[in-house]
């Protein structure tokens, strides 16, 4: 989405504008970067490379002053303001073009509590800045699918990761989080305080307010049997993954893609680019346990190849670092309770005819500890599903036409979207206000709106997955 600055000449007029940045960089701890700026050009990219956006202002907040400083800024002068975490938003919110940037990348402090087993983490710390510093203290939480994962976005939008079937979502084990409102004031929210601003920010993205700093419950975890398992990709061998890892023990969690082999230094040569099922796991158990957990899916087939480790729970982001890669993708995603044969058969086709070689059908087997919290206990609400589906047409060159992998997303997206129940809001890309609302059940989408108007009643907080006032 572009906003014209045009638009505003004539309100406030945007030289006037131009001219209070001087003012609001006299303010900040941090730095305010404009296309005047020697940093401009770097500061704006993502790790998305079809994303070409240019902001009016990126500020680099350096605390919650700075960040209530920037909210006020936008406000008075109604312009638009956006977010940035871990800058990992499908939909590209993360920069938009004609913005103000209130850009959090620079607020990664995270201090652990090991006594009290606490984490009191910024949002711009990722998941590796959090799962370092915790497991030096044999203390871990759930957090995302790669290192480079903000822990601003994947909390707020609740946050399935590694060890979900086990401690649950990132967003259930939230105990408070500091937030800078839409009126520039700095509170704090818990189940005490501001409790329905404390319930909406878990699940309902950032729709409500800025968040400075979590406060988090860790949970004892030192090592984890983890790596990868490579299965043949044959219609059995799906069908056998999806009823296993729902039935497992629950310290077995898997992110598991239809891929092909990558050139890993553990997949014999012969095997790169053969069609796999690869999945990516966490035990958070003994070694011993895991491997008889580990058991039935070796059963399923002979194994491509196999990495099973013993090691820190950090450990696992060795396996997945290639999602930080830069990259462009097509994503469409859903909640599933179950998958037909028809569906595993489509996936299977459309795999076999995939427009990149990096292209992936994702599959996440859910339940366990996540499964346990009431629906109606956070704004995340889709809680009794067994299954997460990805389709990820994915690509590597900023110079390639994006239609064919756009075309190939779509045409798997038509025949398997029969068969979700609802989405992951986190996984959505700008995909209209049907699909938001398919992020949450009627009552819960209702209960949002009521927030959202009572917190940000003019929508300054719009470039998300929006709850309208």
């Amino acid at each position: 989405m572009t906003v014209s600055t045009g638009m505003f000449h004539g309100i406030h007029g945007l030289d006037g504008a131009d001219d209070q940045f001087e003012s609001l960089r006299e303010q900040l701890a941090g730095q305010l970067i404009t296309s005047a700026d020697f940093e401009f050009d770097t500061a704006r990219r993502t790790i998305y490379i079809n994303l070409d956006c240019r902001p009016l202002a990126i500020i680099h907040a350096a605390n919650a002053a700075d960040v209530a400083a920037t909210v006020r800024f936008a406000r008075d002068h109604k312009l638009p303001l956006a977010v940035r975490s871990g800058g990992h938003s499908l939909a590209h919110y993360s920069v938009i073009d004609d913005a103000v940037i209130a850009d959090l990348s620079q607020m990664k402090r995270v201090i652990i509590d090991p006594e009290r087993r606490i984490a009191h983490v910024q949002p711009g710390a990722t998941s590796g800045h959090l799962a370092g510093p915790a497991n030096a203290h044999g203390l871990a939480l759930t957090t995302g699918d790669t290192h480079s994962v903000g822990m601003g976005g994947l909390t707020t939008g609740g946050g399935i990761g590694f060890m979900v079937r086990r401690y649950g979502l990132a967003i259930d084990s939230l105990l408070a989080a500091q937030v800078v409102t839409a009126d520039g004031e700095v509170v704090t929210t818990s189940a005490e305080e501001h409790p329905d601003l404390f319930w909406a920010i878990r699940g309902g993205g950032g729709n409500f307010g800025i968040i400075t700093e979590f406060t988090y419950r860790l949970a004892p975890v030192d090592h984890v049997l983890g790596g990868m398992l490579c299965l043949p990709a044959t219609r059995e061998v799906i069908r056998g993954y999806l009823d296993y890892v729902v039935a497992a023990p629950e310290d077995l969690t898997t992110i598991t893609n239809l891929m092909y082999a990558p050139p890993a230094p553990f997949v014999p040569e012969e095997r790169v680019g053969e069609l796999i099922l690869g999945i990516f796991f966490v035990w958070t158990g003994t070694a011993e346990d895991g491997e008889r957990a580990l058991a039935p899916l070796r059963a399923l087939a002979a194994p491509v190849a196999e990495s099973v480790q013993w090691m820190p729970y950090p450990g696992i982001y060795e396996y997945t670092a290639f999602a930080a890669e830069p990259h462009a993708a097509s994503i469409r995603s859903m909640f599933a309770d179950e998958l037909s044969d028809a569906a595993i058969n489509a996936i299977l086709e459309a795999m076999h005819q995939a427009s990149s070689p990096y292209s992936l059908v994702q599959l996440r087997g859910l339940g366990g500890a996540l499964a346990r919290i009431p629906a109606d206990a956070t704004a995340f609400a889709h809680r009794h599903q067994r299954y997460f589906v990805a389709i990820i047409g994915l690509w590597i060159d900023a110079d390639e036409d994006a239609a064919p992998h756009i075309v190939w997303t779509e045409s798997l997206w038509r025949k398997l979207r029969p068969e979700g129940d609802g989405v992951y809001v986190n996984f959505l890309e700008r995909e209209g206000e049907a699909r938001v609302r398919d992020a949450y059940p009627p009552a819960t989408y209702a209960r949002l709106v009521e927030i959202k108007r009572k917190y940000d009643p003019q929508n300054l907080f719009r470039f998300n997955q929006n709850i309208k006032p």
